[in-house]
């Protein structure tokens, strides 16, 4: 049997140790070679790169650090907010492609999601087909409790209206997601597990039918204050290599700096 010699582990450190000295080797040779006004003019540009490199670095940690609050009373209370997004969901008005969440107290049977087809129609228990559309969720539940008293004595409903939205991108979990007006953007990618970690969350995209919509918001920013509909897509885009790796980029060209300083001097 053909007996196979392992290579010691130090002899690869060793080689690998070698081969990266004979790296450095090589390129102050050709360092060496080179005029002046062109070792100048590459210094130059690996000193502006690394500018540029820090100043990136600094503004991503800017971002990241929690916002300073606002003046004393230029914050709305939590009160105010909730009934900021309360109001929001009970003046929101739906539009084919969304869900209607119909829960009647003590009656699960009668209970559920139920879709708006294209004419604007929902197919409700025991009342059969009601046109939902141009009207306000507060409209609607209005409407449906008038209607159950029919069949339920003092009928007890609540009506919530859920966009369909694809959380797309460097998320956790994408897929298909039910959102209300009240949540958040942030709630949003949270449904999809979050963002992972090189997710660029000051990037956020709404895509409609394949075309990325001009629009413009923030984690913090309330579904129903935005432009998303049923069927639009959130795209959380990825971080640049450099953006990720910043630390590495930094180290190669200072390293790159010192060489190219050193030849130039000597």
């Amino acid at each position: 049997m053909e007996q196979v010699q392992a290579t010691p582990i130090g002899s690869k450190k060793g080689s690998a140790r070698g081969g990266a000295v004979h790296g450095v080797l090589h390129l102050l040779t050709l360092l060496r070679r080179m005029s002046p006004v062109a070792l100048g003019a590459i210094a130059a540009a690996m000193a502006a790169a690394i500018v540029s490199t820090a100043a990136a670095g600094q503004s991503t940690a800017q971002a990241v650090q929690p916002a300073s609050p606002p003046p004393a009373g230029a914050t709305p209370t939590a009160a105010t907010a909730a009934s900021a997004n309360s109001d929001a969901a009970a003046n929101a008005i739906l539009y084919p492609g969304d869900l209607v969440r119909l829960k009647i107290w003590r009656e699960p049977d009668l209970s559920g999601d139920f879709g708006v087809d294209e004419r604007g129609q929902a197919v409700f228990p025991k009342i059969g087909s009601v046109h939902v559309t141009d009207i306000t969720t507060d409209s609607l539940r209005r409407l449906l409790i008038a209607t159950y008293t029919q069949y339920l004595r003092d009928p007890s409903i609540e009506v919530t209206m859920l966009r369909r939205v694809t959380v797309l991108g460097a998320v956790k979990n994408p897929g298909l997601y039910p959102v209300d007006p009240t949540m958040t953007i942030a709630d949003v990618l949270a449904l999809a597990g979050g963002a992972d970690p090189n997710g660029n969350q000051d990037k956020l995209e709404l895509i409609r039918g394949g075309a990325r919509q001009p629009v413009r918001f923030t984690e913090r920013t309330p579904v129903g204050a935005t432009a998303i509909r049923s069927g639009d897509e959130l795209y959380l885009p990825e971080r640049s290599w450099i953006s990720r790796n910043g630390y590495i980029v930094g180290a190669m060209i200072g390293a790159a700096v010192i060489v190219t300083t050193t030849v130039i001097t000597h």
